[in-house]
């Protein structure tokens, strides 16, 4: 399926129209929207108590570390089902691209075991 002239000047007037809106919206913010800062606006609140002992956090580097990888390994089922739907039609390129993609895994997978992300303490 090819796209005609006409099909690109319908997209660029859309882009266009987006992008003015956008700026607009942004503008017309900064002019007509309310700006009084103050000491107790800036405040952390939460559940209607103010704070009264420092934050901390609630999760550990290790959670964020595993949740990088689930994100990491959802990608590659995303991307390795398409493959798999059209591997004939993609021939030697394509199973190649495939192998240095899932290799590039790979190593970030024994990576992250090498350094214990995979643990549970």
């Amino acid at each position: 399926m090819e796209i005609s002239g006409e099909n690109w000047l319908i997209v660029g007037l859309m882009t266009t129209a987006a992008i003015a809106m956008a700026m607009t919206l942004l503008i017309l913010n900064l002019i007509v929207g309310p700006s009084k800062p103050s000491k107790t606006k800036s405040d952390p609140y939460e559940s209607g108590v103010p704070d009264v002992s420092p934050v901390q956090a609630r999760f550990t580097p290790r959670f964020y570390m595993v949740a990088m990888l689930f994100v990491v390994f959802d990608i590659e089922a995303v991307f390795i089902f398409p493959w798999a739907v059209s591997f004939d039609a993609l021939g030697r390129y394509g199973f190649i691209a495939m192998l240095v993609f899932i290799l590039l895994l790979l190593e970030g997978y024994v990576y992250a075991w090498k350094k214990g992300a995979l643990e549970w303490v």
